[in-house]
């Protein structure tokens, strides 16, 4: 027992003599809040199709892990090598489906990044620039307008016109962007994020689609996360 109470009093006086306590108990408080507001930012603006939700819960224990990593190798040169060598057999295989995904993703890692590293005011000034940036950059291109009938389409068809089927949606919604195409054996299944201001625009639209072909399927899908 008295083996143990030693053994623990050690490290627990090597890790305060490298990282203060106080320190490091604030640069996770600060990384904690920093990526939070990237998740909420993310989640309310993002242009991802995927569940926005889902994704973002990655981003706190993300800047958490990178902040323990930095924190580590910062307090010991002996650590920091052995965690190379095991960092080095990991392999991440998950598919990045949209570079904002990546983004994303590599805003979160500089944040534990900076909070490893205790520039905790650095990685808050540089996160609330760069959304302001985003911010910006969105009400500029009017992404930001347009909070109804938000909706994500699929249409699967036997018809191979992709211009043919477009049309269709253009000519009945005010705003249409193509998302996704897949070739199938006969046909094609495309996704698409659209806009409609009212139950008449879908109500025309589901008929016009109807009369492309026999074969012409269409799903409608409510995201009233999506910014179109």
């Amino acid at each position: 027992m008295q083996f143990l109470q030693e053994l623990q009093e050690r490290y627990i006086q090597e890790f305060s003599n490298n990282v203060p306590l106080s320190e490091f108990l604030l640069n996770i408080l600060i990384a904690s809040i920093l990526a939070g507001i990237l998740r909420l930012f993310y989640i309310h603006f993002g242009n991802a199709i995927s569940n926005r939700r889902r994704f973002a819960n990655n981003f706190l224990p993300l800047a958490l892990g990178t902040l323990l990593i930095i924190m580590i190798v910062k307090s010991s040169i002996a650590l920091s090598l052995g965690l190379v060598g095991a960092l080095s057999i990991v392999r991440f295989r998950a598919a990045i489906k949209d570079p904002e995904e990546l983004v994303y993703l590599f805003m979160t890692i500089g944040v534990g990044l900076a909070c490893g590293a205790n520039q905790p005011i650095l990685a808050g000034i540089a996160i609330v620039v760069i959304l302001a940036v985003l911010w910006i950059s969105k009400l500029i291109n009017g992404e930001t307008k347009g909070n109804a009938g938000r909706l994500f389409i699929n249409i699967s068809t036997d018809l191979d016109d992709l211009e043919k089927v477009s049309a269709v949606l253009i000519a009945h919604l005010p705003y249409v962007e193509l998302k996704r195409l897949d070739t199938l054996e006969k046909g094609l299944d495309l996704s698409f994020v659209a806009r409609a201001d009212s139950p008449e625009q879908l109500n025309k639209l589901q008929k016009e689609i109807r009369n492309l072909s026999e074969g012409t399927r269409l799903s409608l899908l409510e995201q009233p996360e999506l910014i179109v």
